[in-house]
């Protein structure tokens, strides 16, 4: 297995402009504790996983993309079909031109990830997000870096929040140090930032040049890097899963846990506790209904119980800003832990993020240093 760097060290940071505050880890809730976890590539597990689903009867296509839903005569899911394939620059059929295929199933599974095509055409088919609070997401950069190594301290764990975000914008980061000198570093940015000058990739930039975090990376060498979108509306936004013919799991669901930017770990229950019920229907003679089981049991889970806890912190950052939000959020973190009970009951987010944003004339661009030396403005302007 790829289970090779166990977390020796824990630490939390909140960054000024020029310095760095590390809060004590007996002040933090339980549940923000990374030790007894491993730091390991996510391709590497998925990799390892494929091999044990394929040994198993599973069949994989990590070449082909669904693209499209198939339904049957009573508007239940019965599958989905691949892209065509050998499609030429104009839109036409070329000479290697490959029609999709179709892929039926009694029950299909819809794991694609952070607002994916067919899940969305399934959320507005189905009406799967009434009487759900809105969405909220985030920008994930991230960069894998080999770095020298008198600054490489494996088994690391490294979270911060603060500058150079304003206290206003809610984000954050993390540094993890891996095996053979390697560190994966990664800065999440909230989508419902007011500041349209705001740009998250040349804040990641930034944020690499403070005095806490630049040392690690001075003389090391980047490998990779990478974006992706992160669901952020927790507990409170998570559409209806099942539908007629199926259900939504992993962050097609939104099953991310905000404070601690993770959301693997809920993806993979999700997909257990789907390929229970699902098994358990067929088992029954069931195909193409609705597995309304898996609706109707995942609170109780400890997919529910994760996510729970953790539900108001999205909503106080974003409603009280950064210092009097994530403290807040921190008590209300150890209040569900210790009492499982809230002051604040369940906050609603309110508004889409694309609503918070506010007129460019509000607001004054930000200088952006780059690698030259030269300062570069907004793209607006």
């Amino acid at each position: 297995h790829p289970f090779k760097t166990e977390v020796t060290d824990d630490q939390f940071l909140f960054l000024g402009p020029a310095g760095s505050l590390r809060l004590p880890n007996v002040l933090m809730p339980p549940l923000m504790s990374n030790h007894g976890n491993y730091i390991v590539s996510l391709g590497n597990v998925c990799r390892w996983l494929a091999t044990h689903a394929e040994a198993l009867g599973v069949e994989i296509y990590p070449g082909f993309a669904a693209t499209e839903l198939l339904y049957n005569g009573q508007g239940a899911v019965i599958g989905v079909a691949t892209g065509d394939m050998g499609i030429e620059k104009n839109g036409e059929p070329g000479p290697a031109y490959t029609r999709g295929m179709e892929l039926l199933g009694k029950y299909v599974l819809i794991g694609e990830g952070v607002r994916g095509s067919l899940a969305k055409q399934l959320i507005a088919r189905f009406d799967l997000q009434k009487d759900r609070e809105p969405q909220k997401f985030g920008i994930g950069l991230k960069e894998l870096w080999q770095v020298k190594p008198e600054h490489h301290k494996q088994g690391l764990v490294q979270h911060s929040f603060g500058w150079p975000l304003g206290m206003k914008t809610g984000g954050g980061s993390f540094l993890y140090h891996l095996e053979d000198n390697m560190v994966a570093v990664g800065f999440v940015v909230h989508l419902n930032y007011k500041n349209p000058y705001l740009y998250p990739f040349e804040e990641f930039q930034r944020f690499k040049t403070h005095p806490a975090i630049r040392d690690t990376f001075e003389g090391g060498k980047r490998l990779s890097y990478g974006a992706r979108a992160i669901t952020e509306g927790g507990y409170q936004s998570v559409p209806k899963l099942s539908f007629p013919g199926g259900a939504l799991i992993g962050c097609s669901a939104g099953f991310v846990n905000v404070p601690r930017i993770k959301g693997s770990h809920n993806a993979v229950l999700s997909g257990m506790l789907a390929a229970d019920k699902i098994a358990e229907a067929i088992a029954h003679g069931r195909a193409n209904d609705e597995p309304v089981e898996i609706e109707n049991t995942w609170r109780a889970t400890e997919i529910g119980t994760d996510l729970k806890r953790v539900r108001n912190v999205k909503p106080l950052w974003s409603k009280l800003g950064t210092a009097l939000g994530v403290a807040l959020g921190g008590l209300d973190m150890w209040t569900n832990q210790l009492f499982g009970l809230s002051v604040f009951g369940t906050l609603k987010h309110g508004k889409t993020d694309a609503a918070s944003l506010e007129p460019a004339a509000k607001h004054k661009p930000i200088a952006y240093p780059r690698p030259d030396g030269v300062l570069t403005f907004d793209r607006l302007s």
